[in-house]
């Protein structure tokens, strides 16, 4: 099974290649909104191989791009157009920020000296870097791909796309099976085939979110330039936050369910039609919460780890009694996070019904599949 995942480098260049760097970065800006317009105006072009044709002796000549670099150019906009109109959208595309791709082994490298070479409108240069918290990714068994470069606060980093193929676990081999519940009030709920539990209490992000929803509501409300600059920040640094707790979160439950096992996720396509009905009070923090996210974060540490994945209809799993199978609405009391069954009388907590009976799914999906096999 190929995994794809995002590496992050972090470049360290003198001065001299920071001035290259930014002077490439002001003429990538440029040559994107040129070739844009030239896509716009000749009826929303989303060929490459078509506004390759139109733009690239323009975008040698007139903005000094390199070749790689030139075609690069066009597979971004051609891509962004034809995403646009998929989308329905019908409208000019504008580049406020550079969107640098290059290439491996034509616009950058990995030089045996620990030192990367990469392209820039003058030439190449080569620099020092540090792989901080991604070194694991660099020990020669990952295929490098794409990779894009980003300045942000001053500084260069190199996003590069990799990829390696890792053995999945086979149905035949699989020995635990984990049913895994997100909510608002605890964050995930995990079964396995053991009956041991891992909650992950969500009371604290819940608050967190309460907090930023406050601030950004403050925020809004005096309409100045200092606090619209406030607001982005906040929005960044609620994103960033997020985002931790999510790959705390994916990485807790892959550790929880080990080699040999089968993660069974609720498939929450939908999710936010369904959130937006909620107590008004919850419903900043149920809408904003990216459970997508957190379940893509969880199939990839998992594929990382060997263990399978599948996603489930999630209707009813927190109304259906694991022990009698008796479903019914009143069986849950949302309210109080409880649920009580009112045929056998079974008494546990709402979420962790919910994660026995995804368990439970995923036991079914697996004698299915071992009785195909």
């Amino acid at each position: 099974m190929d995994i794809v995942i995002t590496a992050k480098v972090k470049l360290l260049p003198n001065p001299e290649q920071t001035r290259m760097l930014d002077e490439t970065m002001v003429s990538i800006k440029s040559s994107l909104n040129f070739a844009s317009n030239v896509a716009y105006n000749n009826h929303f072009l989303s060929s490459f191989k078509k506004l390759q044709a139109l733009v690239y002796n323009d975008l040698r000549n007139l903005f000094g791009l390199k070749s790689q670099m030139a075609c690069n150019v066009c597979s971004i906009v051609a891509g962004t157009y034809a995403s646009m109109k998929s989308n329905g959208e019908n409208t000019l595309a504008v580049y406020k920020r550079p969107k640098l791709q290059y290439s491996y082994n034509r616009d950058f490298s990995f030089l045996k000296d620990n030192t990367i070479s990469i392209g820039t409108i003058d030439s190449r240069i080569k620099m020092p870097f540090i792989t901080t918290s991604f070194e694991h990714y660099f020990d020669g068994t990952w295929e490098y791909g794409t990779a894009t470069l980003i300045k942000k606060k001053g500084k260069y980093f190199l996003h590069i796309a990799m990829k390696k193929d890792i053995p999945s676990c086979s149905s035949s081999s699989i020995s635990n099976v984990v049913g895994a519940d997100v909510g608002m009030n605890y964050i995930l709920t995990a079964a396995n085939s053991s009956d041991k539990m891992l909650f992950l209490n969500g009371r604290q992000m819940k608050n967190k979110k309460a907090h930023f929803h406050r601030t950004r509501k403050q925020l809004q409300q005096r309409q100045t330039p200092s606090s619209r600059r406030k607001l982005k920040k906040i929005g960044n640094r609620e994103n960033r936050w997020q985002q931790d707790v999510n790959h705390q979160a994916s990485k807790a439950l892959v550790e929880f369910a080990g080699p040999n096992s089968l993660i069974v996720l609720e498939d929450l396509t939908g999710i936010r039609s369904a959130t937006e009905r909620v107590r008004r009070q919850d419903r900043y923090y149920s809408v904003s919460w990216a459970f997508f996210d957190l379940r893509s974060k969880i199939e990839y540490k998992a594929k990382l780890a060997g263990i399978q994945t599948i996603a489930v209809d999630p209707r009813y799993t927190s109304q259906k009694c694991p022990q009698c199978g008796h479903t019914e609405a009143a069986n849950r009391n949302k309210q109080i996070h409880t649920f009580c069954c009112r045929s056998c009388g079974y008494t546990s907590n709402d979420d962790r019904i919910g994660a026995m009976n995804l368990r439970q799914m995923g036991i079914e999906y697996r004698y299915a599949a071992s009785s195909q096999a």
